[in-house]
């Protein structure tokens, strides 16, 4: 039996969700603009938990969202996880951002390409793009975007934070905007069973998320 936590924080979604065999038995999410992953992770877990019956000493492995993604949040992610695979004497699985952000698409677009985007600041975004069977047609990339990027992979689905800032400009091409198709803990759930059964895993010690970019601190404002 693989009873498997998932965490996925590298937006600002702050999501969990419990698989049991492959399977999603409880999602609990919250979505808030100020990021405040900080304080809501653990009280997500332990409210899956408890809807469920369990307690973490039941848990077969926790998987995490890899990133890219907001260097906090997968900061706070990465770090929890960690922390709960160190206690338990458990596996940790990594799971792409991206990638799970595809497998949640896939649901509701089970014929199309599909690209997935993550906010990078201004015209820059994270992205993959794939087709309908999962292969990946473009890697991860940071990419800076105008209105001819991604052309070669068209029609496609594009999602996530960073699309609302491309629909203008794209707004002409043969392109579908889903902007209410939100990162969430469930899209790691195939991808981090499979892993779970090959036992690819990662060194709880040493491992660290794909954050692409530096870590950026805005300036203060002025008074």
């Amino acid at each position: 039996m693989a009873l498997i936590l998932h965490i996925e924080t590298a937006t600002k979604v702050c999501s969990v969700a419990l698989s049991l065999n492959g399977e999603m038995v409880q999602i609990q999410e919250f979505k808030d603009e100020g990021y405040s992953h900080g304080e809501q992770l653990t009280v997500l877990i332990q409210k899956a938990f408890d809807l469920q019956g369990i307690t973490a000493q039941d848990l077969s492995a926790v998987s995490i969202s890899a990133g890219p993604g907001s260097y906090t949040g997968l900061r706070i992610g990465v770090s929890t996880a960690k922390g709960l695979c160190y206690a338990l004497n458990i596996p940790l699985i990594s799971v792409d951002t991206l990638q799970a952000m595809a497998e949640v698409a896939r649901i509701c677009y089970p014929t199309s390409n599909l690209c997935p985007m993550i906010d990078a600041r201004r015209m820059e975004v994270f992205s993959l793009v794939t087709n309908f069977d999962a292969e990946i047609l473009k890697p991860v990339s940071a990419d800076v975007l105008d209105e001819s990027s991604y052309s070669d992979f068209e029609p496609f689905v594009c999602f996530g934070d960073g699309a609302q800032k491309m629909e203008e400009l794209w707004e002409d091409r043969n392109i579908e905007f889903d902007l209410d198709l939100d990162p969430s803990a469930k899209g790691q759930i195939s991808i981090a069973y499979h892993k779970f059964l090959k036992q690819e895993f990662e060194d709880v010690a040493y491992f660290e998320p794909a954050y692409l970019k530096e870590f950026y601190q805005a300036p203060p404002k002025k008074a």
